[in-house]
């Protein structure tokens, strides 16, 4: 049994293409939307709730995982530092998909940081409308940054209950939440900077998967600054770059249980 967690499209693509290859799926759903998609793409059993070594622990005990696929976007982020930390004590394969870097453009526009701070620090400088796409991962360092006091911050997020909720509890107001799935194309990007009027755009690294190329190309287009937060440089053991390299890594390292019941 595998373990497939993020709730990015590759997570899901993960999802669909070992159960074709034969394997059994447990994921991870933080949402009743990302439950309902969890249940469409095949997996046996979806966990909830709260994200913790206990009930990762109770997971093992119920059930022989034989990998963990981390799929979560790839920056550190507690998922993937509990799941790295619960596959080495249990001694469990752990393979981290990795989506492809942005190509930049080179551009006096485009600002790169390696932190979230930075980030912060940056767009305060570049404009008076900060648009962050980055959805509410961390989006307490910008609202509670002193430097962004009395700077407008819109933010572009997923339509979920929890997600909204975290916005309005850090105080901001709907004329500020933009409430959308994406990714954008580059056309819709552009009419929503024109809209809120922004002043500097700040995206992270998602890959060309995760829209990052039509956000900086819309921005682009309208001489906004751009303040991209890099990926850090992390080497993992077993890293893996697409849907079908993920696959066949697997099957290496631990090929799918037959079905006894349906030997002949």
């Amino acid at each position: 049994m595998i373990l497939v967690v993020g709730s990015t499209g590759e997570g899901r693509q993960l999802t669909r293409s070992l159960r074709e290859a034969g394997y059994q799926i447990v994921t991870w759903a933080d949402s009743t939307y990302g439950e309902q998609l969890a249940r469409q793409d095949g997996a046996v059993a979806i966990l909830t709730g709260p994200f913790t070594e206990d009930n990762l622990a109770a997971l093992g005990s119920n059930r022989q995982l034989e990998a963990v696929i981390d799929a979560t976007l790839p920056y550190p982020n507690h998922i993937s530092r509990t799941l790295e930390a619960w596959c080495r004590q249990q001694q469990i394969y752990y393979l981290r998909f990795l989506r492809a870097e942005t190509r930049l453009p080179d551009d006096n526009l485009i600002y790169q940081v390696a932190t979230w701070d930075e980030a912060a620090r940056t767009a305060a400088r570049l404009g008076e409308t900060i648009f962050l796409t980055t959805g509410t991962n961390n989006l307490e360092v910008f609202v509670k940054n002193p430097l962004l006091k009395d700077k407008r911050i819109v933010v572009r997020v997923l339509p979920e209950h929890q997600v909204i909720k975290k916005c309005q509890d850090l105080g901001l107001t709907p004329r500020d939440i933009i409430a959308m799935q994406g990714p954008f194309s580059k056309e819709i990007n552009k009419a929503m900077f024109k809209a809120c009027k922004a002043g500097v755009v700040v995206t992270r690294d998602a890959g060309p998967a995760g829209g990052t190329e039509a956000k900086i190309a819309a921005a682009l287009a309208l001489k906004i600054p751009v303040v991209v937060i890099k990926r850090p440089a992390i080497k993992y053991r077993y890293p893996v770059y697409t849907v079908s390299e993920a696959v066949a890594l697997l099957q290496k390292l631990a090929p799918p249980q037959l079905d006894v019941g349906n030997e002949t």
